[in-house]
């Protein structure tokens, strides 16, 4: 049974000049089999000595995350796939040659030493190498690789700060290196290469035009779209549950501009009249919704890249003003848009309105 007590260390590190000390201890718990949240450009990580499965298992635990959703795998050096994977094609060198170190997860057919905790029971394994000095740096000390999924308690806003890791997992695991804020802000991109074609099953900060421009053809799975799944065993982290979701319901308003605005508007004159207190996510260069309700600014339309690195934040935020009901203004899935749009629909939980 798994002890909710434990004493969670906070370490802060220059995540440009990462102290050696800091590193190492963290690295030394990990090779104990203890969990340590880390930095990486995308989200903070929760990491653990990947071919431990007695460590990996209390990745579940201290999240409350389902079994069935794969772990991935992350990697300071190439030289570390071949534990992890049978063989690496050629469109995978040519994506690594590419977007490696970055946020890009790729999805190859599994070694037999994977443990089965980290594969989900799937005859795959999804593989990164982050782009961060802090991840890195603690993959090589630790001197093994490293299953980390996002820092936070299973189904809630990821965290893109240190701050967040503690709200959601002190007192469950052992330490916390705070290595400033995660600069994407969204977890990476999942693509598979062990289908026909390659197919992407979560997006993220590397874009679909962007794989596209490597490899030709490049199918966007459906579910992506949809921001749901109907299947039985996910492929990829981030498919089969709602994901990313705030204590308060969040309801998603797409279409037109105007439209949407108007339709936020009513939404939150009729919750208002029967006493819930609304939140409005918008972006900066968006209609003035300050009469409406409590207004979190994720960042600029115009520049969804900006978007993608403050939802998190904006999420969170919801949560310290305690709303009862938030209304999210859509985006165009369109480059980093997608990914942006892709975790709106899971937050929503199918709670979306076109107009």
């Amino acid at each position: 049974m798994f002890a909710y007590h434990i004493n969670t260390r906070y370490i802060k590190v220059d995540q440009n000049h990462p102290e050696a000390d800091a590193i190492a201890g963290a690295g030394l718990i990990l090779r104990r089999g203890g969990l340590v949240a880390f930095p990486t450009e995308t989200v903070y990580g929760l990491g653990a000595d990947a071919t431990n499965a007695r460590a990996v298992a209390r990745i579940f635990e201290a999240k409350g995350r389902p079994p069935d959703n794969p772990i991935i795998v992350h990697v300071a050096s190439r030289s570390q796939l071949s534990a992890l994977v049978v063989g690496v094609p050629t469109a995978a060198k040519i994506l690594m040659d590419t977007f490696w170190p970055g946020p890009l997860t790729i999805i190859l057919p599994a070694a037999k030493g994977v443990p089965e905790v980290v594969t989900a029971g799937l005859a795959t394994v999804a593989v990164r190498m982050p782009d961060h000095p802090v991840a890195l740096e603690l993959i090589k000390v630790a001197g093994v690789p490293v299953a980390a999924p996002s820092a936070n308690l299973s189904g809630k806003p990821s965290p893109t700060h240190a701050a967040h890791v503690l709200q959601d997992l002190d007192g469950r695991i052992e330490a916390v290196l705070d290595g400033g804020p995660a600069g994407v802000g969204v977890e990476s991109t999942v693509i598979d290469l062990t289908a026909e074609a390659p197919v992407i099953l979560r997006p993220g900060g590397i874009t679909p035009e962007e794989l596209g421009a490597c490899l030709g053809e490049v199918i966007i799975d459906s579910d992506v779209l949809a921001g749901s799944y109907d299947g039985d065993s996910p492929r990829s982290p981030g498919m089969k549950y709602t994901h990313y979701a705030p204590r308060a319901p969040l309801l998603l308003v797409t279409g037109n501009g105007p439209a949407v605005a108007l339709k936020i508007r009513q939404l939150a004159c009729a919750e208002k009249c029967v006493g819930r207190r609304v939140g409005i996510l918008t972006y900066s260069d968006s209609s003035d919704f300050s009469a409406a309700g409590e207004v979190v600014v994720a960042g600029r339309r115009e520049r969804p890249e900006t978007v993608a690195a403050g939802l998190y934040s904006a999420l969170r935020r919801f949560n310290e003003l305690g709303v009862d009901v938030i209304l999210a203004e859509g985006l165009e899935e369109k480059g980093v848009g997608l990914a942006v749009m892709n975790r709106l629909k899971k937050a929503a939980g199918g709670r979306i309105i076109q107009v």
